[in-house]
């Protein structure tokens, strides 16, 4: 785990930080069950690497970790302290906040986030006191005229709701309810990138974390792509999401090293653009049906085990050797 951890920290030349922090997540997000050295390593990483991202890497990156049962507790205060468009998501759904926590967050907070952390779900009596003992806090601090001001601003912030929620009434009313279709986005840059990476250090499990990510589906669906030994499955859905064919050839024959020395070529040539995207959008239409909720589902991991794929996703030595080369 700490070789990992410290790959992660020493980006390729060229790599921006964004593409670690994600990697970094990611890594730490597929841990089950992440041990003491585990969350502490993730802690001395985590910090430095979104200090040096990008705002929307680090909007990811705490939607990422919210979905964590367990991160560490300094990380956790670190996010909380965050301005309020990137903690809120955090504050509102993460399952790893104890009372404890929720409690020290609300001491030092503002009432930006004690509002959000008052859109919890299932919140304890003992947090629903600290939740009003901070409003009544707030509150009390502000002189008779901030306090007009407040409830004037409150009462035309109301008023503006209430005509938002009749104007979205109407066009309810007047549009017919069409279901979304289900589309297939070309893969981003950093989906493109950690394909690469982790098809180099031959971190199959990773593959489909990314994968799923960029599909928009479960994993169990990612990884049914990835059970498909003879690389057909993964090199549709790697041309539907317009991956470059150079790291397209480099992921399946590193995948399936029976596609290496040419393989992976006459495989890529055989397939249609179109008709890939058309296949690869109706698995995601059967994805959605049977997993609507969103949440990554885990394929059986004894398949991958019997169709010959070990932990990391290899068949072979051979496989090894190419990925490191």
């Amino acid at each position: 785990m700490a070789d990992r951890f410290r790959e992660l920290e020493r980006p390729q030349a060229g790599r921006p930080k964004d593409i670690v922090l994600m990697a970094t997540v990611s890594s730490f997000e597929s841990l089950r069950f992440p041990s003491k050295s585990d969350l502490r390593q993730f802690g001395e990483l985590f910090q430095p690497l979104y200090i040096a991202s990008s705002d929307e890497a680090r909007r990811q990156a705490v939607a990422a970790l919210s979905r964590c049962p367990q991160i560490p507790e300094e990380t956790a205060l670190f996010i909380a302290r965050q301005p309020i468009a990137i903690a809120a998501i955090f504050l509102m759904g993460a399952k790893t906040l104890s009372d404890a926590t929720i409690k020290h967050i609300l001491r030092i907070a503002g009432p930006e986030h004690a509002r959000a952390i008052g859109r919890r779900d299932n919140l304890s009596p003992a947090i629903i006191e600290a939740l009003v003992g901070t409003h009544q806090q707030h509150a009390s601090r502000r002189t008779g005229k901030d306090r007009d001001a407040a409830l004037e601003e409150a009462a035309r912030l109301d008023r503006e709701e209430k005509m938002r929620d009749e104007l979205r009434a109407l066009v309810r009313a007047a549009t017919p309810a069409v279901e979304a279709p289900i589309r297939v986005f070309p893969a981003s840059e950093i989906h493109q990138s950690l394909f690469v990476r982790f098809a180099r250090t031959g971190d199959v499990g990773m593959i489909a974390v990314t994968l799923a990510d960029a599909l928009s589906s479960s994993q169990w669906l990612s990884e049914r792509i990835l059970l498909d030994v003879s690389g057909r499955q993964l090199a549709e859905t790697l041309l539907a999401l317009r991956v470059p064919e150079a790291d397209s050839l480099f992921v399946l024959s590193t995948i399936y090293p029976h596609l290496a020395d040419g393989g992976a070529d006459t495989l890529l040539a055989s397939l249609d653009a179109a008709e890939a995207v058309r296949r690869i959008e109706s698995w995601q239409r059967a994805d959605s049906y049977t997993n609507g909720d969103g949440l990554p589902a885990t394929a059986n991991t004894d398949d991958m085990e019997a169709k010959g794929l070990d932990n990391h996703g290899k068949s072979s030595q051979t496989g090894r050797q190419r990925a490191a080369g």
